[in-house]
């Protein structure tokens, strides 16, 4: 895990920045890898930062292989986002993510008071439960997934599917971003698991009770405007705006990871250029990648692809003062984030397949609300339930893509407004601050629906469907 600084600021991710938001306002411990591989793991390292405690673990040399890097990453990444193809299943990796879940219960164990309450983060710890169960720790557990949760049909094509999906049924509560992963998980726990329910919420496996919910993590959209607005008063705004010599900028922010789609946007792209040549030397497209899982097959394969696809797109278009796609395969920070997202007049989030997609979110919250970019996003982003207002598109379709381009580019300024006001107002109807304090109320508060847990963001009319766009 990434500790955040010394100011207390996340580190940059998805699930890092959610979780940091959520442990605002209470005191607690956070439990996690120390992202250090050691032949004998030494004592705990305790780290204070604010009110929160971060108790962090090395892992042996052969759970970093079978545990994270082959089971976890090479296994159920790839399931949970619909690409069994992916998927390489070997017996002795199943093994280390049994060991690395029995071997994190026995340390967060040891740090257990009889009252604490749990909250286990995404598909790395999905055994995490019922190895304290066996244990003897009776808490309160709760377990949210931050990726897709696909069908069954995919679902019980992971070997040993029973032990490790259907351990999940060991947790009080599992949350997931959307209603669609909650209902495929409902569909799991009645077809496969036997599971009797009286409101597909609530279930009973035996003498076992426990929940499911939905919700969707979001952003703080007014610390990330000022802080975008502010970074526009800097050399690094700066630079960028002199490099562009007034072009208008396009931009695409993604770990460079197969789910995110970045081979389909840049095949868009490419046919965005071929059909409107009107546009050629007047925009160019920023693409953020830093590199991610390298030392996985498919992560390297992915790498020399887009690179030798980017190479491809500007040797056919590029002219000696215009260089049409910038590749850029590094991280920043999050204010210089801000700073792009800010800048840019079009965003071009295209996942296969997204959990949520928070780049969405922020880059709505990141807009001058006088003179709004437009954000063109995949239908199959979890942030496509909620930010109907965008351009949403097909992926896989390269024609539509162009097109949304273009419509992007030219969309008159009252449309973007009007977009930008509707999108904006869902952002500030599910803030981030309430994400941790709805999960863990319905957590400690069983008896409260969980529809009135969410019922503030779930009945806003600003939430209600628009026709395709």
């Amino acid at each position: 895990m990434s500790l955040p600084d010394e100011a207390g600021n996340p580190a940059p991710g998805g699930l890092a920045v959610a979780v940091e938001a959520a442990m605002r306002g209470y005191d607690g411990v956070w439990f996690g890898w120390s992202g250090n591989v050691a032949e004998s793991p030494g004592d705990l390292v305790h780290i204070q930062r604010g009110h929160v405690s971060y108790v962090l673990t090395d892992v042996r040399p052969a759970d970093f292989e079978e545990y994270y890097q082959g089971f976890a990453n090479g296994v159920l990444w790839p399931i949970l986002h619909y690409r069994l193809d992916l998927a390489d299943f070997h017996e002795a990796d199943l093994d280390g993510y049994r060991r690395v879940n029995d071997f994190f219960a026995e340390r967060v164990g040891a740090l257990l008071e009889p009252d604490d309450i749990i909250w286990v983060h995404d598909y790395h710890l999905m055994l995490l439960a019922r190895a304290l169960r066996a244990r003897g720790h009776h808490n309160r557990i709760g377990f949210f997934l931050h990726t897709p949760m696909p069908p069954p049909d995919l679902l019980t094509a992971l070997p040993r599917h029973e032990e490790v999906v259907g351990a999940l049924t060991d947790f009080d509560l599992v949350g997931f971003q959307t209603d669609n992963d909650a209902g495929n998980f409902a569909r799991y726990l009645s077809t496969v698991m036997g599971a009797a329910t009286a409101d597909a919420r609530r279930y009973r496996i035996g003498e076992r009770v426990f929940r499911i919910g939905v919700f969707p993590v979001g952003v703080d959209p007014e610390g990330l405007r000022e802080l975008a607005a502010a970074g526009l008063d800097s050399d690094f705004a700066r630079e960028l705006v002199a490099s562009l010599e007034g072009r208008t900028p396009m931009i695409g922010i993604d770990r460079l990871d197969y789910s995110k789609g970045i081979l389909c946007r840049l095949d868009g792209f490419e046919r965005f250029l071929e059909r409107y040549p009107e546009w050629h030397d007047r925009t160019t497209f920023l693409q953020i990648a830093p590199p991610s899982r390298s030392e996985i097959a498919e992560y390297a394969n992915m790498d020399a692809a887009v690179s030798t696809k980017v190479g491809h797109i500007n040797g056919r278009f590029g002219q000696v003062s215009w260089v049409p796609l910038r590749y850029v395969n590094r991280g920043y920070r999050r204010d210089e984030i801000a700073v792009m997202l800010r800048l840019a007049r079009v965003a071009l989030v295209t996942p296969l397949r997204d959990g949520m997609n928070l780049v969405a979110k922020e880059f709505v919250a990141a807009q001058d609300p006088d003179d709004p970019g437009v954000l063109v996003l995949s239908r199959f982003a979890g942030a496509a339930a909620e930010l109907d207002a965008a351009v949403l598109i097909n992926p896989h379709d390269r024609d539509s893509l162009a097109d949304a381009i273009d419509v992007a580019l030219g969309m008159p300024l009252e449309e973007r407004r009007a977009r930008h006001r509707e999108l904006f107002a869902v952002l500030e109807a599910n803030h981030i601050k309430d994400w941790g304090r709805h999960f863990i109320s319905a957590l400690t508060r069983p008896g409260r629906s969980l529809d009135q847990v969410l019922g503030r963001w779930r009945d806003a009319e600003r939430l209600k469907r628009r026709p395709p766009h």
